[in-house]
């Protein structure tokens, strides 16, 4: 039995680092990309709104959706937005709110990019302008508040951790 047991925790925690090897580990920081995307249950008037709203007082660089652009897809407004969401997301501060859209979009960690159609990532965009749009988002499509932020997400304590469950875990299985 405590084979079994030591066997889960060891499965377990192996499909943990899987999860956390897509992230990068530099001093002591893990980061993870993120990409900001239209909601799979978004209707498609309000994504119209918003992506309407992006690429123009947003500010987003909706070139590569237009026709002619590696992402352009009349047919999919899912992608359509999402290209546009994401650019303004990198150009706004990476905040949460910066991936809002009157409620339409969301960050994920799943790389939207298809096809010819590449999206930049939270940890491509290091160079980037983070400051606060000055553009008046009056319509609720636009962030409300400040937009300095991070996608740095501290996780100095996660190897230690996972080092110190392996080990109770081997220790277990090897002595039941």
């Amino acid at each position: 039995m405590h084979k079994n047991i030591a066997f889960s925790i060891i499965l377990s925690l192996a499909l943990f680092c899987l999860l956390i090897l897509p992230s990068t580990a530099k001093d002591g920081v893990v980061t993870t990309e993120l990409w900001c995307v239209a909601k799979n249950n978004a209707e498609d008037a309000p994504l119209l709104t918003a992506l309407n709203w992006a690429c123009g007082p947003g500010g987003a660089d909706c070139s590569p959706i237009q026709q002619g652009g590696p992402c352009y897809d009349p047919a999919d407004i899912q992608n359509t937005a999402s290209y546009a969401f994401n650019d303004y997301f990198l150009k706004h501060g990476m905040t949460d709110d910066s991936c809002n859209f009157d409620n339409t979009a969301a960050l994920t960690s799943l790389n939207p990019s298809h096809d010819k159609c590449k999206f930049p990532s939270s940890l491509s965009a290091s160079n980037a302008s983070i400051s606060s749009p000055s553009t008046a988002y009056g319509n609720g499509m636009g962030p409300s508040e400040n937009l300095n932020g991070s996608n740095k997400i501290s996780e100095q304590w996660i190897w230690p951790l996972v080092t110190n469950f392996l080990v109770i875990a081997y220790n277990t299985w090897a002595m039941g």
